[in-house]
């Protein structure tokens, strides 16, 4: 196993570049550019192109490749020949690390260290097929030909190999050749680089060719993943390396499991680390298993397919398998290498290159048991899926099927018998040869998309021995015909090999398919696939479990890894009903996340099966064993061996008692049979998914972009007539539990006209719009966390919602947030989506509702309260700050008496949610499955830095972060006193209109609303009014009985995490350097306070607040700041010229030249920015808060700082 896969992780990717790059030039030499390809002329034994000779053989290969390229573009052949070249170099640096080269030297490095490889250092003693000895004598003693003779061995070292892998090293003298990149022996080639960039230690297995392939095309996958997927992409957006131990788990459980159901006592069982013994049956079942087991087997007669093979790895560790059932038997290593190439293993794969690569590692496998592979190769079968789009069968026909001759003028009829008649040759283009050609054409159009999904009619498979023996004529010798008849043979003979394997029935199928959800797929196979696998369209997975299942034998087993939805989403609820009735699970791993160390995050979640696809045990007991909560491949590898995590209790048949059938193994009996008769949720609470605007630019906003909006709305229906224009939503949102996360409105203007008449848009459930209910995320991974929302809210298809009976409305939301929900989740949903109908299958116990009543009652009281502390509430009063209950007469000791209230409503919400645990794993009989304590990382406020900043840091640095955090908001509630959208005076918004139009003056007490909402925020004072001024203000008005340099101390102090150093210089810095940073992550970057920036100099910053800006804003802050401001900086840059000419010290001297050349760019700057400012205060712009701070912030050019954070560019927008 490769040692090291970070180092095999940073070289592929940038590999496959690199080789995608010495292609494209190698192109380039030879006139042929994504452009189009430049003209040339044949003149007897060379070929003339730009003026530069070549061999005429040059004028052929690239003839090809420019055909190559009409067909197929630029682009993708580059990436197909710089793969071939890619896997080739793999293949020739394996062989040489292990000595299986017959000259026995190494091809591309040396065992010296040297940098010359050792095949050029012993050129002339080379013998190789077609290279000519002599030549390269003469030219290793020209002594500069190093490069030229290293080319030629190269080549002939390539065809020699095309003896023993065809597959791979086809004959060198295509346009393959003619790519082959020059420079090979240069430092920084692509041979050098893959020689000296991966260590000769990881080349020990031949599993470094898997991961390499994975890593090769992760950035190709990248690139396509997310997106419906091109026919050509799907390899890159499917393929998956899979862990080592999981693809032994899956060999031993389906092939390993049959050798010793039937030899119980077989020696291979030692060596079967993640083999599984069936569980202990009823005698009626292990009778049953009895009569279908084989009393004995025969090695040779057993067969494996691996349909989607890849790099080849499951068929590898199935070699290891039978070579051992092979030496038991008592064949010899060497007799076992060919049977079980030969007759053993078979795979496929729509990617010729993977199917190289497996080709290749096993017969690396067998070279180590039998070198005489190399040099008298066994046919594999192991292919390539080929597509016949565009071959035209009649014309196949034509060329392959015998003349048949017959007289045009029967004998008697006119011409005396003596007479020889005349007669006419003719095709017979309905004969059954014709018909089978035409049948296999057709079969496989399509077959890179489709691939081992295709299933092979009989018609097809009952004709196979018609055409083989049609393709085992000789050629005829007709010249003319010659060529034809050879071409169409070379393209049938792959199109009847692949019906063959695709069409045989196997003893095992192991698989680690592809996974691509129906939205990703290309649109020619979702629409094939609909017919074909009429319960399994859901994914490409499913689809191959289905595939899988018909691929073998009545008897044969199945073994693969796939997603693990299958087992619990209602998306494949048909599919897994149909499974456990017609099919028998013998063993499952239930792998979970991060199961495959190369995928980070939680999406993927997998499980590895081993099932029986030709019967139905009744009565069996599968064994299933929890993986899931290892934390990456090790630790779940090491879980296998704790029984523990060994469930065996259930027949598969069980699951059915539950609504959808899930797969739960993990459940206790008892609970099993609560879940088949309680009663269900839906019958309590009515859970429901609502709209789908299907453009959210346009109808979405946040609460804060728009210049007004209604969120008092009693109980409207939605056919009532609604004058407010912006609504308040229920969306997605974080983990948060209660009340909260309402932060968006939605376009409802006209009673929502304009989404109601777009065709795009769903109105789903529109009779329980604006209704109070409980509301959560659709994306909520295991963790639900529900919301209890008022009336007069939208609901949609990503915030959904539940509608509980008149009084249930706490209990429910009780029942929904409780740990007995962690434990239903898995059961009805699939690892990232909650849905309405997943929760409507919950079960309800019956419980005491009083104390859960009140218990959510004050749960919900301390969410809102927590909420209603951030500006980002519409329900925001005050900074708690300065709240009765907690202003103290100084800053630290407000913060003192306010953190103790914020640990006390923790801890009470802690305890609540505890006691609701309590009554509800009582009352579900859970006792013991369940426990009730709540981790404070679990209760969700934001003034809980355990909740906040989760439990990776440190008790210190988590109270330093809050502390920090809550000073960053005591300034921006500074800042928005200063606008005037808050008071000092009176609590709440005081404005949020547009235009600056009903702004009051009076409503701001002892401390002012700015005149015109410009505040300057700059690093020296330029103004009286700044920020940094007008906060000291603030402070001192705040906490009139403290001296205002202490409570900024306390401020920066908090700020800074104890780093402040002066607190007036930090002050300055923090809001210059730092603030609008904040004020962009507080608001979800969608500003209210727009930050004008003269550029990276920073001459020039000043704050405007939103819904105050009018058509003279921009006018009013070049008169009275940047003007003011460029005439202050022109007077500084004279102050210092008059100081640094009477200065006597060199020190001095320099310090203020600095400050001269420093303020002077700030001019420059200043001036560059003014000139943009008059030309658009000239156009005096006008916003409508409606279009939304994107589209308004967008309007003012280079004026506003961070544009790429609030006018983020779509892909493929200019720069």
């Amino acid at each position: 196993m490769a040692s090291n896969r970070n180092i095999l992780k940073k070289y592929a990717p940038q590999a496959r570049l690199d080789f995608i790059q010495a292609m494209t030039n190698r192109a380039a030499q030879f006139g042929i550019t994504k452009a189009g390809s430049a003209a040339g002329e044949v003149q007897g034994d060379l070929f003339i192109l730009n003026g530069k000779a070549f061999p005429r053989s040059v004028a052929n290969q690239r003839a090809r490749l420019i055909a190559r390229i009409a067909r197929d573009g630029f682009a993708q052949v580059m990436e197909a020949v710089a793969y071939t070249w890619f896997n080739r170099f793999l293949a020739i640096r394996y062989m040489e690390l292990h000595h299986y080269f017959d000259h026995g030297c190494r091809v591309l490095s040396h065992s010296a260290g040297h940098d010359e490889p050792e095949l050029l250092e012993n050129a002339a003693s080379i013998n190789l097929p077609g290279l000519n000895r002599d030549e390269i004598v003469n030219l290793k003693l020209e002594g500069t030909k190093d490069e030229q003779i290293y080319r030629r061995l190269l080549i002939a070292q390539c065809n020699d190999l095309h003896r023993a892998m065809p597959f791979l090293f086809e004959k060198i003298d295509d346009e393959t050749e003619l790519l082959l990149p020059e420079n090979l022996l240069q430092s920084d080639s692509i041979v050098r680089k893959l020689v000296n960039e991966i260590d000769e230690a990881e080349w020990q297995e031949i599993e470094i060719i898997g991961w390499l392939y994975q890593f090769y095309i992760s950035e190709k996958k990248d690139q396509v993943i997310g997106k419906v997927v091109k026919s050509e992409d799907i390899p890159a957006a499917t393929q998956l390396f899979t862990p080592n131990w999981i693809v032994k788990y899956m060999v031993q459980n389906s092939l390993g499991a049959q050798w010793l159901a039937t030899y119980p006592d077989s020696g291979i069982r030692s060596g079967m680390e993640y083999y599984i013994a069936p569980a202990e049956q009823t005698p009626e079942v292990q009778a049953q298993i009895d009569a279908i087991t084989p009393k004995q087997l025969d090695p040779e007669a057993i067969t494996l397919i691996d349909p989607a093979v890849g790099s080849g790895h499951i068929l590898v560790e199935a070699y290891d398998l039978f070579r051992a059932i092979y030496l038991e038997r008592g064949y010899t290593k060497r007799e076992a290498a060919r049977a079980i190439l030969t007759k053993n293993l078979f795979g496929l794969d729509i990617d010729d290159r993977a199917a190289q690569m497996a080709g290749f590692a096993l017969l690396m496998k067998a070279c180590a048991d039998d070198r005489s592979v190399l040099s008298n190769p066994p046919a594999l079968n192991v292919l390539a899926l080929q597509d016949s789009e565009g071959l035209d069968a009649e014309k196949l026909a034509k060329a392959l099927l015998l003349q048949e001759r017959f007289e045009m003028v029967p004998s008697g009829d006119l011409l005396p018998e003596t007479l020889s008649q005349p007669t006419l040759s003719a095709q017979q283009p309905t004969s059954k040869e014709a018909k089978a050609i035409k049948a296999l054409v057709t079969l496989f159009n399509g077959a890179k998309t489709f691939g081992s999904l295709i299933t092979v009619p009989d018609a097809v498979m009952q004709s196979l021995p018609l055409l083989d023996t049609l393709l085992a004529k000789p050629l005829t010798g007709d010249l003319l015909l010659r060529q034809a008849q050879e071409d169409a043979q070379g393209t049938l003979k792959p199109l009847v090999e692949q019906a063959r394997l695709l069409g045989g029935r196997y003893d095992c199928a192991v698989a680690n398919p592809p996974y691509m959800g129906a939205k990703a797929m290309p649109i020619a196979l979702k629409k094939w696939s609909e017919p074909n696998f009429r319960n399994s369209t859901s994914d490409l997975f499913c689809m191959f479990i289905d595939r899988c299942s018909s691929l073998v034998s009545a008897s044969g087993s199945v073994a693969m890894v796939t997603m693990d939805s299958w087992m619990f989403s209602p998306a494949y609820e048909d599919f897994r009903v149909d499974f456990l009735k017609s099919k028998t699970i013998e063993t499952m791993l239930h792998l979970g996340s991060r199961a495959f160390d190369s995928i980070s995050g939680e999406i993927v979640c997998t499980t590895s099966f081993s099932f029986n696809p030709g019967y139905n045990l009744s009565g069996h007991k599968p064994t299933f064993v929890d993986l899931r909560q290892g934390k990456n491949e090790q630790s779940k590898k090491s879980a296998f061996s704790s029984k523990n995590l060994y469930h065996t209790k259930f027949d598969q048949s069980d699951f059915n008692v539950i609504e959808g059938s899930p797969v739960a193994y993990w459940i206790t009996s008892e609970f099993l049979e609560r879940l088949g008769h309680s009663e269900k949720l839906k019958n309590l609470a009515r859970p429901r998914s609502g709209l789908t605007t299907s453009d959210n630019d346009r109808y979405l906003r946040y609460w804060w972009e728009v210049n007004y909006f209604n969120y008092s709305i009693d109980d409207i229906k939605y056919e009532s007539s609604i004058d407010d224009k912006w609504i308040p939503i229920n969306g997605g949102s974080d983990f948060r539990k209660w009340y909260g996360s309402n932060y968006q409105v939605i376009l409802w203007e006209n009673n929502g006209i304009s989404i109601r008449s777009n065709p795009a848009a769903t109105m789903a459930n529109p009779e329980f719009q604006f209704k109070p209910g409980l509301t959560w995320s659709k994306i909520s991974g295991s963790n639900l966390s529900v919301r209890i929302t008022d009336s007069g809210f939208i609901f949609t298809a990503v915030g959904l919602k539940a509608f509980p009976q008149a009084g249930k409305e706490r209990v429910i939301c009780g029942l929904l947030n409780s740990k007995i929900v962690k434990y239903l989740t898995p059961i009805f949903s699939s690892n990232i989506t909650i849905l309405s109908g997943d929760i409507a299958k919950y079960p309800v116990a019956d419980f005491s509702t009083k104390e859960i009543n009140e218990n959510v009652s004050h749960l919900h009281m301390i969410a809102k309260e927590d909420w209603d502390c951030s500006e980002f509430s519409w329900d925001f009063k005050s900074s708690p700050f300065l709240a009765e209950n907690f202003l103290q007469s100084t800053l630290e000791l407000t913060l003192q008496k306010l953190r103790k209230h914020w640990d006390s409503m923790s801890e009470r919400m802690k305890d609540l949610e505890t006691s609701n645990n309590t009554i509800f794993i009582r009352n579900y009989g859970l006792e013991g499955e369940i426990f009730p304590e709540v981790g404070l990382t679990e209760i969700t406020l934001t003034c809980n830095p355990h909740y906040r900043y989760g439990s990776n840091l440190t008790d210190e640095d988590r109270e330093t972060r809050l502390k920090s955090d809550t000073m960053c908001e005591l300034v921006s509630y500074a800042i928005g006193c200063m606008m005037g959208r808050y008071s000092l005076a009176e609590r709440g918004l005081i404005y949020t209109n547009s235009s600056g139009a009903g702004f009051d003056p009076s409503r701001y007490g002892a401390f002012p609303a700015d005149d015109d909402g410009i505040i300057p925020l700059t690093e020296e004072q330029w103004f009286a009014d700044d920020a940094a001024a007008r906060i000291e203000e603030f402070l001192g008005i705040a906490w009139p009985d403290a001296p205002v340099m202490e409570t900024l101390t306390t401020l920066m102090d908090g700020l800074s995490m104890g780093n402040a150093g002066e607190p007036r210089a930090a002050l300055r810095s923090y809001l210059s350097k730092q603030f609008y940073k904040d004020h962009l992550q507080t608001y979800k970057n969608r500003p209210i306070y727009w930050l004008f920036s003269s550029g990276k100099h920073r001459a020039f910053e000043a704050l405007v607040y939103l819904h105050r800006y009018n058509e003279g804003t921009l006018a009013r802050m070049r008169t009275n700041h940047v003007t003011p401001l460029m005439g202050k900086l022109q007077q500084r840059i004279s102050d210092l010229d008059a100081e640094i000419a009477t200065s006597s010290s060199s020190a001095e001297k320099t310090r203020k030249s600095r400050d001269k050349e420093k303020i002077a760019k700030q001019l420059i700057e200043l001036r560059a920015f003014d000139e943009e400012l008059r030309h658009l205060a000239d156009q005096r712009i006008a916003l409508d808060l409606d279009d939304g701070v994107k589209a308004n912030y967008a309007r003012f050019g280079n004026l506003l700082a961070f544009k790429d954070k609030v006018c983020p560019k779509k892909k493929g927008e200019d720069e």
